[in-house]
């Protein structure tokens, strides 16, 4: 009953994917291994099989330990839904929805949900590698904190700190979180890696002794950039790449300002006959796309009013005057409606806002929120399918009588008349190999035999290899206590 804990001298230097990489290689030696992070703010989510949500990034190292996603491992998650305001998850459901000046008073009562969460994994594993969330180094949210040192410090977890050279100035990133940081939580680190280094790692030798020697820690290695990281599902929005592939069907997926469970697309992304382009804020959507995907937001109403803003309102027009096709998801099917009401402001100021007009149907959102796995089969094709659904809001109208999918015997989704434009609330439906080759020939792609969940364990491995090659490993593992 062990833990390490990964923290970074910021957020996105690369923290989650050592985490799984560290998970599989401890899992590779025999351990029975669990990932936690005790704090993470994603809209990029992930159902549980206890019926909660979770990071996304804690879905993939579970996949690296081998075993289920449970709420334990993300006992506290953010889901920003305006620049100021997040909805907060606390193992696993949804509790309230507050502005980032209110979220303080909440910390306190939080910080024993993580404990036992952390506690129950701990009884449970041989092993929990636990993943930081930004820096340390922001002294100003030390008070009450239960994602870095407040955590170690409670947990007595010991800490190896992560830098990201690729940014450039990692020697300040190391050794200015340090000279910020109070002794107690200093003495809480153990050591630190450099990560995401470009070209040869004995280059930066001098840069590493010297590290070493003003902080007193311990390096644990200099990790090469693992090209192999785009294979594997992103969290953060800032991760989404520009597009992909030069296969001869053109699909664009819409960069919405609050994009949720955009890993939908990564499928899609590796399909050798499929070319995806991500149209972000200021790009107009491209005339020879096949098919447009609009996918899940956290602010549905708010992201209807910035994709008028872009004017891609107009360019969906033009495009379906084109032949092409649209396929909304969650968010996006709801944005493809007549119209989006929120009479209790539960996304927001309370009101309703005119959708896209493009499928007959009208949602209403609710407190309730959906959180499920299910089992369904693809309308058209006839093909089976798994995928999740989380989402607040019920859509309705007569396009509903063309579903989507059929799940136990229910219709789920909708389609228009001429089966150009589609909504569904399931999300993960293209990673089911079989069903992805089917969707793609059905409205004029080419499929392949591509096997997505094969790809990312064999990518997992790698990284697993790339890390025990440049990482002293039983090193790490061993600071567990």
């Amino acid at each position: 009953m062990k833990a390490l804990m990964i923290q970074g001298t910021g957020s996105n230097v690369g923290k989650s994917v050592l985490v799984a990489g560290l998970c599989r290689a401890a899992k590779q030696r025999g351990f029975s291994v669990a990932p936690f992070k005790p704090q993470n703010m994603s809209n990029n989510a992930a159902v549980t099989l206890d019926g909660g949500e979770i990071g996304r990034a804690q879905a993939l190292q579970a996949l690296a330990c081998g075993i289920e996603p449970h709420t334990d491992m993300n006992p506290v998650l953010l889901k920003p839904e305006s620049e100021t305001g997040s909805q907060i998850i606390v193992q696993g459901k949804r509790i309230a929805t507050v502005k980032a000046r209110e979220y303080a008073a909440f910390k306190t009562s939080l910080k024993m949900s993580v404990l036992e969460s952390f506690e129950r994994l701990k009884r449970s594993h041989d092993l929990v590698i636990v993943e930081g969330a930004g820096s340390p180094a922001e002294v100003n949210l030390r008070a009450g904190d239960i994602a870095n040192m407040g955590f170690a410090c409670a947990a007595d977890c010991p800490v190896v700190l992560t830098g990201d050279i690729d940014r450039g100035g990692v020697i300040a990133q190391i050794v200015g979180t340090q000279a910020v940081m109070d002794r107690g939580d200093c003495a809480m680190i153990a050591g630190f890696l450099v990560n995401k280094f470009r070209g040869d790692p004995r280059l930066f030798d001098d840069g590493y002794k010297w590290i070493e020697h003003r902080t007193g820690w311990r390096g644990f290695g200099v990790v090469p950039f693992f090209d192999g990281a785009s294979k594997l599902p992103a969290e953060d929005a800032l991760d989404l790449p520009k597009g992909g592939g030069s296969g001869a069907f053109k699909i664009a997926v819409l960069v919405l300002s609050r994009i949720a469970n955009f890993d939908d697309i990564d499928p899609l992304a590796q399909e050798p006959g499929v070319s995806l382009t991500m149209v972000r804020a200021g790009e107009v959507i491209p005339p020879d796309t096949d098919l447009v995907i609009i996918p899940g937001s956290k602010s549905t109403r708010g992201d209807l009013a910035f994709v008028r803003e872009q004017g891609w309102d107009i360019d969906l027009a033009a495009h379906l005057r084109r032949d092409g096709k649209v396929l909304g998801i969650c968010g996006g099917y709801q944005m493809l409606g007549t119209v989006v009401r929120d009479p209790l402001g539960v996304e927001g100021p309370a009101g309703e806002t005119l959708g896209l007009g493009h499928l007959a149907v009208e949602t209403q959102m609710t407190e309730d929120k959906r959180l499920t796995r299910v089992d369904a089969v693809h309308h058209t094709t006839g093909l089976a399918m798994q995928g999740y659904e989380i989402h607040i809001g019920c859509s309705d109208g007569v396009d509903r009588q063309r579903p989507f999918a059929m799940v136990e015997g229910r219709p789920e989704g909708a389609m228009s008349g001429d089966g150009r434009v589609m909504g569904s609330y399931l999300h993960g439906m293209f990673s089911n190999d079989r069903f992805r080759a089917g969707f793609l020939d059905s409205i004029g792609g080419q499929a392949s035999s591509l096997q997505y969940a094969d790809g990312v364990e064999d990518t997992l491995d790698a990284l697993a290899a790339h890390l025990e090659s440049h990482v002293d490993v039983p090193g790490l593992l061993g600071l567990a206590r």
